[in-house]
């Protein structure tokens, strides 16, 4: 399957990871080869790929907000499993995955990619049915940073049942009054952050199966946080905690 990837980080970063199959490179002939725009011409040559000089209108048809460009791809290329204990195991690092419970919304997803890429997360997990998946649109989103991420689709019980087989403490978000107010010390070593779908929260099997419900202080008089602000931000603070569980004393 082929797809067009927009947006000039995007297609630099399709190029730069160099985990797909480039078919043609499309740059609208009004744009200037200059910068970020240069830099993906650079490397699509390394790729044997010649730029074709299209009209903006061409480039309209695919993606409004194309910047000047686009990149024809293979489909995005999904891990699996054992594809993320394997990148902890090589960077000598504590199990850090982040999984995603039937989450909808492209934007989300493409945002929580990138933050899990930014804060150095193993891999994603996302299920088989009724989820975002990874496709141009949430490539976009991200910023590329689809790219950098191993993610993998797959039934999300077995996946945590995995987890637990590999010592891992698996903690569900959520804004319930059940839930415990997150507490960042908690959020270090093997860690599985699972953050629920937008309007849901997370399903009531997925929540059986975590070791701990947490969630987020809400002061103001908003009740809760769209799904990857909140994710993106329990991301970042098992971030901290993790550098400073192995910053030396």
């Amino acid at each position: 399957m082929k797809e067009w990837i927009t947006c000039r980080n995007a297609v630099y970063e399709v190029l730069a990871a160099r985990r797909r199959d480039v078919f043609r490179l499309l740059v609208a002939d009004s744009a200037e080869i200059k910068e970020k725009l240069a830099e993906i011409v650079e490397l699509a040559g390394k790729r044997k790929l010649t730029p074709a000089f299209v009209r903006r209108k061409q480039l309209d048809s695919l993606n409004e907000n194309h910047q000047g460009v686009a990149l024809e791809v293979s489909g995005y290329p999904y891990a699996d499993l054992p594809d993320i204990f394997s990148r902890a195991d090589e960077k000598n690092e504590p199990l850090f995955v982040l999984l995603l419970d039937v989450l909808q919304n492209p934007q989300n997803l493409g945002t929580l990619i990138r933050s899990a890429e930014a804060a150095g997360i193993h891999g994603i997990v996302i299920p088989l049915a009724r989820s975002a998946g990874v496709t141009p649109a949430v490539v976009h989103a991200s910023v590329g940073a689809t790219e950098h991420m191993l993610v993998a689709s797959m039934n999300l019980g077995q996946a945590i049942n995995e987890l637990h087989d590999r010592d891992v403490w698996v903690v569900g978000l959520d804004g319930g009054a059940d839930s415990k107010m997150v507490e960042p010390k908690r959020l270090g070593g093997k860690l599985a952050i699972v953050v629920g779908s937008e309007g849901d929260g997370l399903r009531n099997l997925t929540r059986r199966q975590c070791d701990e419900i947490i969630r987020l202080p809400m002061r103001g008089k908003i009740e809760s946080l769209n799904a990857a602000v909140a994710g993106s931000i329990v991301i970042y603070l098992s971030y901290i905690e993790h550098r400073q569980q192995s910053s030396p004393d």
